[in-house]
């Protein structure tokens, strides 16, 4: 089953926007695992979480090859961004930003620590969210991914205004038996609107 409902076309992933602080310098390697950086021994601090799950078009068939770069804030809050302002602590082993292309079953796997929300200067705190941009071959997708139950969701002018908050919420479950005991891990389908 390739994720087709019965004869329904799937839902698109609702669009987000881009954000300030979309990455200015990127790591050269395609990085998948955001808990530590290369050439240094130290992990990053917060909850590791495993973010993983398919790209599909919006008949329901899977998506190979498809980039997905993510990037996030820390667990303090901060973004590695040199116009982020905030006062929060930089950790020096995140660089907060991975990319990878999808496999031939339209998979996507990032090992990473689950953000903190933040103030924004206009008088409201962001909730916890993940940015994503999403390039297949003939579309690309800006969105967010915010975490169900979060309380700031509700209060967030961009997650308020979402047509289809279903599509860009996850849950954190328990993780599956090859991840570590105290991680936790989140599957969110991502479909573009693209036949």
């Amino acid at each position: 089953m390739e994720g087709i409902l019965g004869n329904h076309v799937r839902v698109p992933t609702d669009d987000q926007i881009l954000g300030p602080f979309y990455p200015v310098m990127k790591p050269i390697a395609r990085v998948a695992d955001l808990t530590s950086v290369n050439g240094k021994n130290g992990k990053a601090q917060g909850q590791v979480i495993y973010l993983m799950g398919q790209v599909f078009n919006l008949n329901g068939r899977l998506i190979p090859d498809v980039e997905v770069e993510i990037w996030q804030a820390n667990s303090f809050g901060r973004y590695t961004h040199p116009s982020d302002s905030n006062t929060a602590p930089i950790d020096p082993n995140f660089e907060g930003y991975g990319i990878q292309k999808t496999d031939a079953e339209g998979r996507y796997r990032f090992k990473t620590i689950k953000p903190k929300g933040y103030p924004v200067p206009i008088g409201w705190t962001r909730p916890p969210h993940i940015h994503f941009c999403v390039t297949s071959k003939t579309n690309r997708l800006i969105t967010q991914l915010y975490f169900e139950g979060e309380p700031l969701n509700e209060e967030d002018l961009f997650f308020k205004n979402a047509i289809n908050k279903g599509s860009i919420t996850t849950k954190l479950v328990p993780p599956i038996e090859e991840m570590e005991s105290d991680s936790l891990m989140a599957v969110w389908d991502i479909t573009l609107g693209q036949l």
